[in-house]
């Protein structure tokens, strides 16, 4: 936003006000607007030294809002991180919260449905908003000598590993060359959605040559652990290839499967698993944790 200081050339100043300032440029509107250019389509207000269109009036309300949003979020995400708010405790109504924060209960609200966007309340129609329950933290050991199935049955959780789907993809040069595939080489991929407690924590699609599993096709389609599928063909000892991580959101389709909000990151885990008797290059590999369920250890 520009604003343009009252001289004879009209002159742009490079000056925007802060947040706090725009919010009391905001209630000095309450004067004369001037209709000004051609048809009067523009119209200008002039506060002090300076003029603004409606533009910069709006530009100013919505940073203004999103501010005053933000101010309510932080406040909460404080009081639960501090233990002031526990699991399942009410939360204060979007009046209250209006009123301590001088905003209209639009705003209160608005930072309500994005904290229940980020994972860190409920509702309950009627009854207000409530702190969610975020103890699900599970550790995540990154290192690929054990199977996932195995780290979760170790670790006692309640947990289910399900099949979603086994089909061939197009070319994918990555892919490919990860797996040391020829061009003319079918490449299967093996999806896996990772369930613990009856939550959707996971994705694991893992890529397999067919000229190496000549049957998986047809046995892919029933596999919830590849660890388990590859000790079948006679291979033991696992080693994880170069892995990168990175951090992502989530898609249309991964919100569906994870059950979570497009706010919730995900941690991408791209590697690869060999046999080290061998040296044979078994899989390449994408997981997809949900960022909100885990704790890492790197």
């Amino acid at each position: 936003m520009k604003l343009i200081h009252q001289v004879d050339t009209h002159s742009p100043l490079s000056v925007e006000p802060s947040l706090h300032e725009s919010s009391h440029i905001l209630n000095s509107f309450a004067g004369e607007w001037t209709s000004i250019g051609p048809r009067n389509k523009m119209i200008e207000a002039r506060i002090g030294d300076y003029s603004y269109t409606m533009d910069d009036v709006l530009s100013i309300g919505e940073v203004t809002g999103m501010s005053e949003e933000m101010d309510i979020m932080d406040y909460l995400i404080t009081a639960i991180q501090s233990g002031k708010f526990e699991s399942d405790d009410k939360l204060p109504s979007e009046n209250e919260l209006a009123d301590r924060f001088k905003v209209p209960r639009i705003t209160a609200r608005k930072a309500y449905e994005r904290l229940q966007e980020l994972g860190y309340i409920y509702s309950k129609q009627g009854k207000g908003s409530f702190v969610q329950d975020r103890n699900l933290r599970i550790p995540l050991d990154l290192s690929g000598s054990i199977s996932f199935s195995q780290k979760m049955n170790d670790l006692g959780y309640n947990y289910q590993s399900k099949n979603i789907f086994c089909e061939p993809i197009e070319f994918n040069n990555k892919i490919y060359e990860s797996l040391q595939a020829d061009d003319d080489d079918r490449v299967y991929r093996v999806g896996r959605l990772r369930i613990v407690n009856g939550q959707s924590i996971a994705l694991h699609t893992s890529y397999v040559l067919e000229s190496m599993f000549p049957h998986i096709c047809k046995e892919g389609q029933q596999i919830t652990s590849m660890f388990q599928y590859y000790e079948s063909k006679g291979y033991h000892h696992f080693q994880s290839k170069q892995t990168i991580l990175r951090v992502t959101y989530p898609s249309k389709y991964e919100r569906n499967l994870l059950a979570c909000s497009s706010l919730i990151p995900l941690l991408v885990l791209e590697s690869g698993c060999i046999d080290t008797e061998s040296g044979t290059t078994l899989e390449c590999s994408k997981i997809m944790y949900r960022g909100d369920c885990f704790s890492y250890e790197i």
